[in-house]
């Protein structure tokens, strides 16, 4: 017997090991993943911008770090809120629920099979032991079959039920992000939102999906384990269940502190994504001032400082399964001991004590299993909340709403006594009281110092922001009653630096489109031809099908400036815009490139900001900006003749600087 007691024990305690071994494997492999992801954020927090010629390294302790401090809370509605969106997948996850019954009670049927097994085996009748002995076996083959289908069914339709639902909750997040407006974005980083789309997600889904799955099958198993403990001992039944409570108290207090510093662990992680982004984005930046040293310096650094943070967790890890091992051991101890006891007093068969001892060990595990299941419940109700901040934010310029008139705007601007400042820099008054016309088929140029305000009228007409005061009127209807949509889809743009998207010439091209106009491959070509694409794509081997690379690297300034400019004829806007297109050209791209602008312009209302004062002589008003004001206006004729004005101030120093 004593022998048989070791067997079951050693066993316990192996597939009790087991458990152990895959929880710390899982979260060893969590805190890799955390210390390569928090490379360059500790008790502080890092930003660099880079910048030509200067490179600024800025530390600063941001509302986050202080935020993340705070005890964060669980509430039911948030644990509801999460549980709801499930129920696209009812049916499966109700399928998945049933299998999960059906395997786990077969699993728990096992303790009671072997202990009624050696109660055969140690019946004295040999020929009738081995028949029932036969029939029995034969019976548990059968039955563990069905198990082991229904474990494949539970597995495979939570696991694909998760998919579904990481695919959705992405889905609705990645559109609330885009429908944002652009102050939004200002204050938060690229890198920021990639996290909450990949990780955040990824730990709701795995909150509904395989730790669902785990921890319902926890509690059918410490259900079903307790009632046939309490069905085949009572007496040693108190006996186990003595530290449950103790050992609860202790789950609750420990996911509490992992709920707190997880919240903590992902506001770092969308730190880390956006500062490492930064870094790669702008490598060429780095190589030129020959900072890798520096650079990988500065990351050992807050690695350091990150694995300080991560000793706090480890070592509450290790207090709460020290504690819990320790208690299951007493139990054991507690159990073999008094159980013992009833076995030489003949209350107990040598099956029953071997059932009992199985089903206590079931239920210890189980016990572990939810108090996993209840940490991994806490951190996806952590990523939801800071999904949740962004699906629940109301648009303050939201696209679905406003007037879309049906034909195309004439074109006339009006900028009736705008003021307005970046929501970032609420001190920093950018435009005051400025008021400006732009007529119908004109063009219209603002120059002035930098930082003028020049750019900010160009986002205003966009309305990628809204003034505080004054307002913007487009063909006597003000913007704000306009939908953001139909207005942008009536606007062209050509930056200094256009943006390019990673693909083919054509696909950058096409991306102008917009679907409400009809669109033949003739208006492609044209497109093409008139901004003097053909030019330099038909020298390419696979031609307008080449790629560009990452936001266009594969291209020259002026190649990249005759891309956007075919963008824009694509879109064939009512009102265009050109922020100093032509100012980092050489002189032959510039020449190539104005060409396609004068071409682009014909016809449309045209607002053009340009530093080279003599690329705006064909304009026909010029306004001259100065502290968000326009202090000086008229053609280039009527400013440049006049004694005194600032416009022929900086003509003459461009020049002289030219002529220098």
């Amino acid at each position: 017997m004593t022998m048989l007691l070791q067997c079951l024990s050693n066993s316990g305690r192996y597939k009790l090991g087991q458990l152990v071994i895959g929880y710390q494997t899982r979260h060893f492999s969590l805190s890799m993943k955390r210390s390569l992801l928090l490379l360059n954020h500790g008790r502080t927090r890092i930003l660099q911008t880079v910048n030509l010629p200067k490179m600024q390294l800025i530390r600063h302790t941001g509302d986050r770090a202080n935020t993340s401090a705070q005890k964060v809370k669980i509430r039911k509605k948030d644990m509801f809120r999460l549980i709801s969106l499930v129920k696209s997948e009812k049916l499966v996850l109700a399928a998945a629920i049933g299998c999960l019954v059906i395997s786990s009670a077969i699993t728990m049927s096992v303790p009671y099979a072997l202990g009624k097994t050696l109660d055969i085996m140690f019946d004295k009748d040999d020929n009738e032991s081995m028949a029932k002995l036969k029939h029995f076996c034969a019976i548990l083959c059968g039955v563990f079959v069905i198990g082991g289908l229904a474990n494949f069914g539970r597995v495979y339709l939570f696991n694909s039920a998760s998919l579904r639902i990481v695919r959705d909750l992405r889905s609705k997040l990645y559109r609330s992000m885009l429908n944002q407006e652009t102050a939004w974005f200002d204050q938060k980083g690229s890198g920021e939102l990639v996290s909450r789309l990949n990780t955040d997600a990824y730990s709701v889904g795995n909150s509904l999906s395989q730790n669902l799955s785990d921890g319902l099958r926890s509690i059918v198993m410490v259900l079903a384990g307790t009632a046939m403990m309490i069905y085949t001992s009572p007496q040693l039944t108190l006996i186990g269940t003595c530290v449950v409570p103790c050992v609860g108290g202790i789950a609750v207090i420990y996911g509490r502190y992992v709920r707190a510093i997880t919240r903590t662990l992902l506001d770092k992680f969308a730190d880390i994504f956006k500062s490492a982004e930064e870094r790669l984005s702008n490598i060429k930046a780095v190589k030129t001032f020959c900072k890798e040293s520096y650079e990988t310096k500065n990351f050992n650094d807050l690695l350091s400082d990150a694995v300080k943070l991560g000793y706090k967790d480890a070592l509450a890890k290790a207090l709460f399964f020290g504690m819990t091992g320790m208690s299951g051991n007493v139990i054991i101890i507690s159990v073999l001991y008094y159980g013992g006891t009833l076995v030489v007093n003949d209350v107990l068969s040598i099956g029953e004590l071997t059932s009992f001892i199985l089903y206590a060990g079931y239920s210890s595990i189980s016990i572990n299993g939810l108090s996993n299941f209840y940490t991994e419940l806490n951190k996806g109700i952590g990523s939801a909340q800071r999904i949740w901040e962004i699906l629940d934010r109301k648009y303050e310029i939201p696209l679905n709403f406003g007037i879309m008139p049906s034909e195309k705007p004439r074109g006339q601007v009006v900028f009736d006594n705008v003021k307005f400042c970046f929501p970032a820099r609420p001190k920093n008054i950018v435009l005051d009281n400025f008021t400006l016309i732009l007529r119908p088929g004109e063009t219209t140029a603002l120059v002035g110092r930098s930082g003028s305000g020049k750019t900010t009228i160009a986002t205003l007409l966009l309305r990628l922001y809204d003034p505080l005061n004054g307002r913007i009127v487009l063909d006597d209807v003000d913007l704000r009653d306009l939908s953001p949509i139909w207005l942008r889809s009536h606007i062209g743009a050509v930056s200094q630096e256009p943006v390019l998207f990673s693909g083919t010439i054509r696909d950058n091209i096409l991306y102008g489109h917009n679907p409400n106009i009809r669109f033949t491959e003739s208006h492609f070509e044209d497109a093409v031809r008139k901004a003097h694409v053909y030019e330099f794509s038909s020298q390419l081997p696979d031609g307008l099908d080449t790629l560009v690379g990452q936001r266009g690297v594969l291209l020259s300034g002026g190649q990249k400036q005759r891309v956007a400019i075919a963008r824009a004829l694509i879109k064939n806007p009512s009102i265009l815009i050109l922020d100093e297109a032509t100012s980092a050209l050489d002189s032959v791209s510039e020449e190539l490139v104005q060409n396609a602008l004068d071409e682009l312009a014909k016809g449309r209302t045209c607002l053009t900001i340009a530093h080279r004062l003599s690329t705006i002589r064909n304009a026909n008003t010029i306004a001259v900006l100065d502290n968000g004001r326009v202090i000086e206006q008229g053609s280039y004729e009527q400013l440049i003749t006049q004694d005194v004005s600032t416009f022929k101030e900086l003509v003459k120093k461009q020049a002289f600087l030219m002529n220098s």
